[in-house]
């Protein structure tokens, strides 16, 4: 190449950008920011970073300062065994009484099928700084912390006299590292004290290089799991580092510093015990940091960058309150792909330093700031790559976050809707990697779930029940069976592996990983599946999820039959294993050929005396109708069994079920209902729900609140839940669009009145489509929809907005703009 001097490297551009609306918001966009003007005084005021599998908590602090640590294997705990010789007995003994309707007797026989408890997630440690005494004369007015969601970045910044102290905190994927940089703008005015400590037993000493290694056990019989952190310092020129009870770093005089933080376990997967690991911590945190210390902190920060932005710019979402201030610019031949706007928002209009987050979330009851929406539906997202990657674990209860060595609920992944909804906006948000840790995981759940029913249930296939912890646990709960026994975890979340086959059409996915897993899971459907009333299979005995009814007989009861969350999700594991069959060419296969004899003689959803879905097979009396829980609408969503156009009578239903329920309820139960009115198209119910969450806690008086939100924007149960915050990036996707695999539906939930302007760009839809949505006035302006994948040729895709459709076919590597009449008006070929 003539006259070429060297190469400069270009970022690939991101989904959000192969498409350009004409139809530009020129309003001054708040940045993506979480503000604070004082440091954390509670846990959920710090503020999140994470990779993945490193987490931590950033105070921000003046005198002192702490990131409150987490790895994501530290559980306590070892391998156990998840089957029970005797509960066929118990099981026998179960169903003859739900068969004679003694419901209140066969749920306290029922308690004999408990297990036991769950393995706790465990906090890593603390790093803590202390600054010297001039930091506590700090200007108040000086004082700024923020979570930067562009940049993934937490910073605090304040003044002392005439210096500025500023500390940047971020958690590297590509380097798997905690990054903290503190500087001064007064040389030689940066001075501190530096240690590493842990709640857990563990001891701490100093190398040669005078680094900070932590090295400990979580609690475990005989031995559990080993754990090492190590902290590094590189100082200024000029700073000078001396080593104080060899267990602290005593730093003066220096402009700048730099910590790096490594950690690691000798977990070595579920099936491994703790005490037959060859895994050593220390030495795998020693070889990272000795790469680590070659690279300069702008490349760490770079590469961080790179690899957090290749994720989190792929979508992009503005709301606007008005149509001021619009522009619609003339659409013009565009050869090739045209580079929208810009994601970030942090180089628009600065937030009043005044205006905190928890300021905006007081007053969202009365000013509706659209912005906040914004802002919470991309934390949800920020949230999701943070805590959830390649390689790592799935994102418990509380995500990586946790300060407790006995955390609410364990920290541990809940089947019975928790951890599924931890997963909701990975595909519909086009965070299609960020779900390959709970494929991981359930492969083996699959494992030991097969042990559980062959020897508990005397089934084929595997089951999981309600809870689960790092070593795969897959028998029921111990305690009450009204949460304890559930047998549909595993099958709730096989619905998740056909899910990411219809948005990915990755058909090496399904045939390798999803339909061994399917296949199985419906062996267990098949053998649980006992013929009962009217000739009709039945699921015996059977929950409704941690709600409880009224027998006949007036006595409390948990345990009976055929609950219409278990028919929904049999019938949603059922068909994605004959829709797959088909795919894969095994549609002969004699299981698929079982199934459908089966899903024949499946009980159909019923409506009680006041309209609304029953919960149970039977109307039993609901003694709390506005209990958290509304597992009897998971055909509507996220299930797929009763929808707006073929089951218009099912969907009254379903709506008189969400207004019995009410609107009280914990974070996760107010972001399922916004999804739920979604799915029915109603956006003035889903609107009111999305409202509903802004609600800002009182961390002093949780108990006085039902769901809300932290000032840190964790979503709260309380205490905090991260699950809402996932559900609320999904429901906020599913209000404006909805999809099957011929099928787009474009704004089905929008409020109109509250977003009149708007576009999203980059979501998902099933059938291995992206598409972005600009909309002006109430009403749909634009739409562009394109395909990644090298098999789609002239598909049919439907296109439907406010009563009409128009069918179209959708080529692969080519970029359609539809105008409001859905006619397509300009098509560019992707590169």
């Amino acid at each position: 190449m003539e006259d070429v001097e060297e190469w400069v490297l270009v970022r690939r551009p991101n989904e959000a950008d192969y498409w350009s609306p004409s139809l530009n918001l020129l309003e001054a966009e708040q940045p993506l920011k979480v503000l604070f003007s004082e440091p954390a005084k509670h846990w959920t005021d710090a503020l999140p970073i994470g990779n993945g599998r490193l987490g931590a908590m950033v105070w921000g602090g003046v005198a002192s300062e702490t990131l409150r640590l987490n790895e994501d294997t530290l559980w306590t705990g070892v391998p156990g065994d998840y089957t029970n010789p005797e509960a066929p007995k118990a099981l026998a003994e179960v169903r003859g009484l739900v068969d004679k309707g003694e419901f209140a007797e066969a749920t306290k026989a029922a308690f004999a099928l408990s297990g036991k408890q769950s393995a706790i997630y465990q906090p890593l440690g603390d790093i803590k700084l202390v600054f010297d005494d001039s930091h506590a004369a700090y200007n108040v007015k000086t004082y700024q912390r923020e979570l930067d969601l562009d940049t993934a970045t937490v910073k605090v910044k304040y003044s002392v006299g005439d210096v500025e102290f500023t500390r940047e905190h971020f958690a590297s994927y590509p380097h798997q590292v905690i990054v903290t940089k503190l500087s001064a703008s007064k040389g030689g005015s940066l001075s501190f004290t530096l240690s590493l400590d842990s709640q857990l037993n563990h001891h701490t000493s100093m190398n040669e290089q005078n680094h900070i290694i932590l090295e400990g056990i979580c609690p475990g019989s005989p031995k559990g799991i080993k754990f090492s952190a190590i902290l590094s310092l590189q100082v200024g020129d000029g700073g000078r580092a001396q080593v104080l009870d060899d267990r602290q770093l005593k730093v003066e005089g220096t402009d700048w510093a730099v910590l790096l933080l490594v950690a690691s376990s000798s977990f070595d997967g579920p099936f491994t015990k703790p005490e037959d690991s060859k895994k050593d911590p220390t030495k795998e945190c020693l070889n990272s940091l000795n790469s680590l210390m070659k690279i300069s902190y702008s490349n760490l920060y770079t590469r961080h960058l790179d690899d957090y932005q290749s994720l989190f710019h792929r979508v992009s979402l503005q709301l606007s309150k008005s149509t001021k201030n619009i522009k619609l610019n003339k659409l013009l031949p565009v050869e090739g792909i045209e580079s929208s706007q810009s994601n970030s928002y942090a180089n628009s209009l600065k937030i009043d330093q005044v205006t905190t987050t928890a300021d905006r979330v007081k007053s969202f009851k009365t000013d509706e700031d659209p912005s906040l929406v914004e802002l919470l539906f991309h934390y949800g997202r920020y949230l999701f790559i943070s805590c959830s990657r390649p390689g790592t674990q799935p994102s418990n209860l509380q995500g990586i976050w946790s300060k407790d060595i006995d955390p609410p609920w364990d920290c541990a992944p809940h089947l019975n809707i928790n951890l599924q909804m931890n997963y909701w906006p990975s595909l519909s948000c086009n965070l299609r990697e960020c779900q390959e840790p709970l494929f991981d995981y359930m492969s083996f759940l699959s494992t030991n779930g097969s042990k559980t029913s062959q020897v508990n249930y005397e089934t084929r296939g595997w089951v999981a029940h309600q809870v689960s912890d790092i070593w795969a646990k897959t028998s029921p709960d111990r305690g009450d069976p009204v949460w304890a026994f559930w047998p549909m975890g595993g099958a709730w979340l096989c619905t998740h592996l056909w899910e990411h086959y219809t948005y990915t059409l990755d058909k090496v996915f399904l045939a390798s990983k999803a339909y061994p897993m399917l296949e199985s899971c419906a062996s267990f459907l098949l053998d649980w599946l006992i013929e009962g009333h009217g000739g009709l299979l039945e699921t015996n005995p059977s929950t409704s999820p941690e709600h409880r009814f009224i027998a006949p007989d007036g006595k409390l009861a948990s345990v009976s039959y055929s609950t219409a969350m278990d028919m929904a999700i049999i019938r949603e594991v059922f068909s994605a294993v004959t829709a797959a069959a088909e795919i894969l060419g095994k549609s002969e296969n004699e299981l698929v050929g079982k199934i459908q004899q089966a899903q024949a003689a499946l009980p159909p959803f019923k409506t009680a005396r006041d309209g609304s879905i029953m919960e149970w097979a039977e109307d039993f009396q609901d003694p709390e109708v506005t209990h958290r829980h509304v597992s009897h609408l998971f055909g509507l969503f996220p299930g797929h069994s009763i929808t707006t156009e073929k089951t218009p009578d099912l969907c009254k239903a379903a709506a008189n079920t969400l207004k019995k329920r009410g609107e009280e309820g914990p974070g996760w139960s107010t972001t399922w209902k916004t999804a739920l009115w979604a799915r029915l198209h109603s956006s003035e119910n889903a609107y009111r729900m999305v409202k509903h969450l802004f609600d800002l806690v009182d961390p002093d008086r949780e108990a006085d609140f039902e769901g809300g939100l932290y000032s840190n924007l964790f979503t709260a149960h309380p205490p905090f839940q991260i699950d809402a915050n996932f559900g609320f990036t999904a429901a906020i996707a599913e209000m404006l669009v909805q999809s099957t695999m011929k099928d787009l539906f474009l704004l089905p939930a929008l409020p109109r009145d509250k977003w009149p302007s708007g576009c999203v760009k980059g979501l998902k839809a099933r059938g291995g489509l992206s598409i972005s949505i600009c909309w002006n006035e109430g009403n749909l302006h634009e739409v562009g929809l394109w395909s990644t994948d090298d098999d789609q040729q002239n598909s049919l895709r439907r296109l439907h907005y406010n009563g009409s459709v128009v069918t179209t076919r959708v080529s692969s590597r080519v970029v359609y703009t539809f105008n409001h009449k859905l006619k397509c008006v300009r098509k560019q070929s992707l590169l």
